[in-house]
């Protein structure tokens, strides 16, 4: 099918209303009306991804197709659906839970790495079979790999114009219509037309006439505002082109902008209908332009688009995300302030954890679910709290060994002593994002958990006093979070460290640290998670996690090179009960003690009574 035939972004997605009740499960009866589906529109099958048209992690309730489809509520992975057969794909995050969620006389469940899409294609598709996919939940990048596999199992790859899975949902809740707010100046640090100015300089340094954004969060930032479309994360979902010359023309449904939001916004951004990008990408192809467009995040629809208008692509990543990274100077202590002030609220949670929860844990009283409504009630009384940055993972005993454990009314689980007890969770506040994971024992922890628990400690340690060049990249830092449990023949299967934005999403790109980390460097400004953990299957699960930021140390004395290091950001005690001080080193023990030391003396003037008395005594050193 020809681009110009394809849909546009308000014929792809229906008429935009204010978003409605949550999808429904999964299930036959589900597969069998898409399959009937595709025979109206003689497809033999569908690739149906957890995405909406942006590539976001946090998706509309309108765009959790695959959820609709086969009951998987996981935040990545993709079905692929054949007359007879069917299967879905996740990574390792998700093997267990997949299994729990899915029919799997309906649905068989793969891993997206040992066992790809492209090998179960060969295995199960027919030549001269017709395969559809929506070319706005795919990119370019995607399409590519889709095309090679379905070619080597001789079928055919076919863009459709509207998604059968669409028709096929008859309750599918509408677009949502959350109100656009700004971005204060005294939290962004930089006003947008300093940014479209910086793009667009980029613009020209590439030979390039505009840009082309996909991306919520790049939008967000590059023009100082905020939204609520999706959950978790402040983003107004639209698309925007910016020009050479620093003017955006901004796709976003205008009963999102309130008058204040629109006199803001300035004569440099011309506010206009989704349904107008499918002409504005003509008319970039009919003056010739060159345009750059990200292939990793962008649809496909929008290469295809302009293709055949005329256009001429340049394919580069997303200039806003390399800025957008690097944290400036009001960004950073927002990010600070943001941290000692949800670092406080932690602390109360801790404190009540050790106060009052053993009482309830020995009579059975105490659920995961309890905790996460807890710990929130402490955090809701921060005036510039909007949100969690993402859903609390609150998990007791062997739910802690799935690192990526949602706990929900079904899977609800009491406490019980003698477990580890790991609670990942963060917020959104107006001046930034925090994220931040203990483990804490209930009772007395064996021997293997103080040694597993130590180790862990040991790598968070080594990564939080790293030292590096200008130039090194999170892959080249990984392994000092894994040396200790690679010594005793243990590791964990996630990364070590991802980005974080600044009242944005909790997970930025393009920092990460992991084995196979970005190849980009890190810059001073980005802000990244050290986690490392340990996992033991059916039994336990260890994280500690910090956000740290990178910083310029300059040239220390007989050094011939000036380093960068990191800066803890996050404030809260670590449990010292779970720490085999034998297997410290000195060092160790002084970052430890030195960290409980700024922990307490940040907290305490926002504690009082039995909180503070909690904090001094769980911050006491451990040298002494």
């Amino acid at each position: 099918m020809s681009a110009s035939s394809m849909a546009s972004p308000a014929e792809a997605t229906g008429s935009l209303a204010p978003e409605a009740s949550k999808t429904g499960a999964g299930g036959g009866d589900h597969l069998a009306s898409l399959r009937a589906e595709l025979a109206r529109r003689d497809l033999h099958g569908f690739i149906v991804p957890r995405a909406d048209e942006h590539q976001g992690e946090y998706v509309p309730a309108r765009a959790e197709r695959l959820s609709w489809l086969t009951g998987f509520t996981g935040s990545a992975g993709a079905a692929a659906v054949l007359p007879e057969k069917a299967a879905v794909f996740v990574d390792g995050r998700y093997t267990v839970q997949v299994r729990e969620e899915i029919d799997l006389a309906q649905f068989e469940p793969r891993h997206v790495t040992e066992e790809p899409l492209s090998a179960w294609l060969k295995e199960n598709l027919s030549e001269g079979q017709r395969i559809g996919f929506d070319p706005w939940l795919h990119t370019d990048s995607q399409v590519q790999q889709l095309r090679k596999a379905v070619g080597a199992a001789q079928g055919e790859l076919v863009a459709c114009e509207t998604n059968p899975l669409d028709a096929a949902w008859p309750d599918q809740p509408e677009a949502p219509l959350a109100p656009v707010i700004l971005q204060d100046l005294d939290f962004a640090g930089k006003a947008s037309f300093e940014k479209r100015a910086e793009i667009a300089a980029k613009l020209k340094e590439a030979d390039c006439h505009a840009t082309v954004l996909t991306l919520p969060d790049s939008i967000a930032w590059l023009l100082n505002v905020r939204g609520g479309d999706v959950p978790c994360t402040p983003l107004p979902l639209s698309f925007l082109i910016l020009g050479d010359d620093g003017v955006a023309s901004w796709f976003v449904d205008e009963r999102k902008l309130s008058d204040a939001v629109r006199e803001e916004l300035g004569n440099g951004i011309e506010v206009r209908d989704p349904s107008g990008l499918a002409d504005a990408l003509d008319a970039l192809g009919a003056r010739k332009a060159k345009v750059m467009v990200d292939p990793a995040s962008a649809p496909v629809w929008v290469f295809e688009r302009l293709e055949a208008a005329g256009g001429e692509i340049f394919k580069a990543a997303d200039p806003c995300q390399l800025p957008k990274a690097q944290k400036n100077a009001v960004e950073l202590q927002g990010t600070r302030n943001a941290h000692l002030r949800d670092g406080a609220a932690l602390t109360r949670f801790l404190s009540w954890l050790d106060r009052e929860a053993p009482a309830q844990i020995t009579a059975g009283e105490l659920s995961e679910l309890d905790l996460v409504r807890k710990l929130l009630s402490f955090r809701e009384g921060d005036s510039r709290f909007r949100d969690s940055s993402f859903e609390t993972i609150s998990a007791s005993g062997p739910n802690g060994a799935l690192c990526h454990y949602r706990v929900s009314s079904e899977n609800d689980r009491r406490l019980g002593t003698g477990e580890l007890y790991l609670v990942d969770s963060g917020a959104q506040y107006l001046d930034g994002t925090t994220d931040v994971t203990r483990t804490i024992a209930i009772g007395e922890p064996s021997a293997e958990m103080r040694d597993r628990y130590t180790r862990v400690l040991k790598g968070h340690i080594a990564l939080a006093l790293a030292r590096f060049p200008k130039g090194t990249n999170g892959g080249q830092l990984d392994s000092l979070a894994r040396y200790s449990l690679w010594q005793a023949g243990l590791d964990y299967d996630h990364g070590t460290g991802h980005g974080v934005g600044s009242y944005l999403s909790v997970h930025e790109g393009p920092q990460r640290i992991a084995k196979a980390g970005s190849t980009v460097a890190l810059l001073p400004g980005m802000i990244l998670s050290n986690e490392p953990g340990y996992y033991k299957a059916g039994e336990y699960g260890i994280r500690i996690e910090n956000l740290v930021t990178v910083v310029e140390q300059g040239l220390q004395p007989g050094e011939d090179r000036a380093m960068l290091a990191f800066e803890t950001l996050t404030l809260a005690p670590i449990d010292t009960s779970l720490v085999e001080r034998s297997l410290m080193t000195d060092i160790e023990v002084a970052w430890l003690d030195a960290y409980h030391l700024r922990v307490r003396e940040a907290l305490l003037g926002q504690l009082e009574g039995e909180d503070a008395a909690w904090l001094r005594k769980a911050t006491q050193p451990l040298a002494s």
